[in-house]
Order: structure tokens, then sequence, then C-alpha cells
């Protein structure tokens, strides 16, 4: 794996395989404390799950890490790297924030709202002193939740062999299952200054 920092302080690493992926998962694990939130993106196929089950092992969770998309949200326990407990919330955010609006409401609303009535709002909003969320398809969740959070994009390869392999100009262009991906950390709020992502 290789890395770089950019000005903004996010931090770019190439992970080539996915047992790689699962590595970083461990390390980005083994810095996070209690009250941490994390949010996961990137298209179907990334390796969000990949990073989710590396990250789950660094926390020291025995059970299976599995994508959490058929229950919304899995509670899980582990230790942090200190040895003391730490209580993992899985939440895969892709059926969340639908496009049926109540009048005067907007997709923030909609969002907090559907939260609330899977009882993950407080929980989202103020994690417990033991409590890590790690939420999938979390981009949407940025403006609304979790000013302190840790943004982990997962971008994958394009086949070169299709196209011209430029996706952001070539509609032929096709995302592989295969290969490098590309995972941008970016630190938001004072909880995530000045700590050793990749240590």
């Amino acid at each position: 794996m290789s890395d770089t920092t950019s000005p903004d302080t996010s931090v770019t690493v190439d992970v080539p395989t996915g047992d790689d992926m699962r590595a970083f998962g461990e390390r980005i694990a083994r810095a996070t404390r209690g009250g941490d939130v994390i949010l996961l993106s990137g298209p179907l196929g990334a390796g969000k799950t990949t990073f989710a089950q590396g990250f789950g092992r660094g926390l020291g969770i025995a059970g299976p890490i599995v994508s959490p998309t058929f229950t919304i949200a899995r509670e899980l326990n582990g230790r942090f790297a200190d040895g003391s407990p730490a209580h993992l919330v899985h939440v895969d955010a892709y059926r969340l924030g639908g496009n049926v609006y109540a009048p005067g409401q907007d997709a923030t609303d909609r969002l907090l709202d559907e939260l609330e009535s899977l009882g993950l709002d407080e929980e989202l909003e103020d994690p417990g002193e033991n409590t890590v969320i790690l939420m999938e398809w979390g981009e949407q969740m940025a403006a609304a939740l979790a000013p302190e959070r840790l943004e982990v994009r997962i971008a994958r390869p394009i086949d070169a062999t299709s196209g011209t392999g430029d996706a952001a100009t070539d509609p032929n262009a096709e995302l592989t299952g295969d290969g490098t991906r590309i995972v941008t950390l970016t630190p938001v709020g004072k909880a995530w200054q000045g700590r050793d992502l990749l240590g």
C-alpha cells in the first residue's frame, strides 16, 4: 500500500487486494476511540464490506462482519486497542433517506425521521463512550449528523479495455471488480486532529 497526503488533511492510500483492504480496515480500527463515527462510501463492489470486516477484526470482534443491508444496522461487541470494551454499530444507509417527503420536509429531515424510527438517531448524533459507528453509504449523513467524523471513500479502478477507460467522460467505461482500490481518508472535526490513522 502506498499513501500520499494532500493539503486539506485528506490521505489517499492505494489498496491492491481484498486482504490488504481488510488489513487497512483493521489499522483504522486500531486508531478509533469510543464516540467515533466513520462514514464509508464508494460504488457497489468497491470493498466497503471488506473494509468493515477488517475493521471488526481490528476491534477484536469474533463474529462475522457482513453487510447489514437487510437489517439496516448490526451491533457487535469487541475491544479497543487499549483493551477497553468496544461496541460497534455497523449501519447500511443505502435504503435510508427515500424520496417520500411530508409537506415542507427536506432530505435531511426525512433522513432524521427514518433514523429516529429505527432508534439510531441519538446513537449516531452522540455515540456512547464505548461506541463506534461504522456507516456504509454514509455520505448522505454528513450534513445531517456527525460533525466529527472520518470519511472513508473507496474508488474502484476503471477497466481500461472498455471505451476510453475514463468513467468521467466515457459512458462505456466500466468499473472493474479487480485491481487496486484508491481509498481517501478525510478526518473532519477536532476529535480527529493529530490522530495517526496509518500507524
